[in-house]
């Protein structure tokens, strides 16, 4: 058990820190190449804080252990926007724009009303996946399409200032993007070895492992992002960081999964996870939308009841675990 729980928090470390390593050797790879800054943010450093998400649920599904690789991805999903958006808003009022309430929250909304049906039979299937990937390609195809249209210098200058402004020499570039790789495979292993052999040990269903400690582990680097985001008081830039990887979560990390071995998803995925992660989106929406003369905006009153929702689901959790092993 000892060695198990150091496996996770090594694991963790390890991985977060190599996903940061893996973002900024292909940033600078990709600028080598000649991609536009535009591309390298939307694409490479857009997706880089799911990284670690994408590795463990994938490694996860691949060795049977379904439980870990859906908990991670839904849970990380609750943890950022209960836990993250919760911390943030507690220190700056978040801010909420319109293409915000339009656009981006609709869409999350409706992924999520997806992903609810398609666990309503307790199973998601390599089809599902198929479909989650579908989506996911065609929503990455429309936002590309659109930010490329919506192209201009500052957006651009604004980009290359903030991430690709010393960029590295292309052979350290490599050599990072391969260690990071590596180091997300081996890391993500360490992780899913750890957590499995805790959850067999103590006799409790491995996806509230996948919910709790691995899914809040992973969200580090949303995290670490979004505070950097709002020190800037830029608030655009740490919303749309949460609701980018909300989508990648549901999208592309349960579809990969999924593609790669069926998920069963119990009844308590969907009665309590998956309720949980839509109630999350409809308040984080309604938070965000300006109405009679408030601002659409998260302040921190409404901050502090997202961070008492995410203690007390965590407790039930625990509570649920500690229950299953009595």
């Amino acid at each position: 058990m000892l060695l198990a729980s150091v496996a996770v928090v090594i694991g963790l470390v390890v991985l977060v820190w190599s996903a940061d390593r893996f973002v900024e050797g292909a940033s600078a790879a990709a600028v080598h190449g000649g991609v536009p800054p535009l591309l390298i943010g939307m694409l490479i450093i857009g997706f880089g804080t799911s990284a670690p998400e994408l590795s463990v649920s994938a490694l996860s599904s691949l060795q049977g252990n379904s439980g870990i690789a859906l908990g991670n991805a839904w849970g990380s999903n609750i943890s950022n926007i209960a836990l993250i958006l919760g911390v943030v808003a507690l220190i700056s009022p978040i801010t909420a724009h319109g293409r915000v309430v339009k656009r981006e929250l609709p869409i999350l909304l409706a992924i999520t009303a997806l992903a609810g049906w398609q666990v309503y039979d307790g199973e998601l299937s390599r089809t599902d996946g198929v479909v989650l990937l579908v989506v996911f390609a065609l929503l990455l195809v429309l936002s590309i399409r659109d930010g490329m249209r919506s192209r201009n210098d500052v957006a651009s200058d604004e980009i290359r200032k903030q991430y690709l402004a010393d960029t590295m020499p292309l052979g350290k570039a490599i050599m990072w993007l391969v260690l990071g790789l590596v180091l997300l495979i081996i890391s993500s292993r360490l992780l899913v070895w750890g957590a499995v052999f805790i959850a067999s040990d103590l006799g409790i269903n491995d996806m509230i492992i996948g919910l709790t400690i691995v899914a809040v582990g992973t969200s580090l680097p949303e995290l670490a992002s979004s505070l950097a985001a709002i020190r800037k008081n830029e608030h655009d830039l740490a919303l749309g960081n949460i609701i980018g990887s909300g989508l990648f979560n549901t999208l592309a990390v349960v579809g990969i999964a999924a593609v790669i071995n069926p998920l069963e998803a119990p009844p308590e995925a969907l009665t309590r996870d998956w309720t949980l992660m839509a109630g999350l989106t409809v308040a984080l929406l309604l938070m965000c939308i300006a109405w009679r003369g408030r601002p659409g905006r998260i302040n921190r009153v409404e901050g502090a009841g997202l961070l008492a929702v995410f203690c007390g689901y965590t407790g039930l959790l625990v509570w649920t675990a500690m229950s299953a092993t009595a």
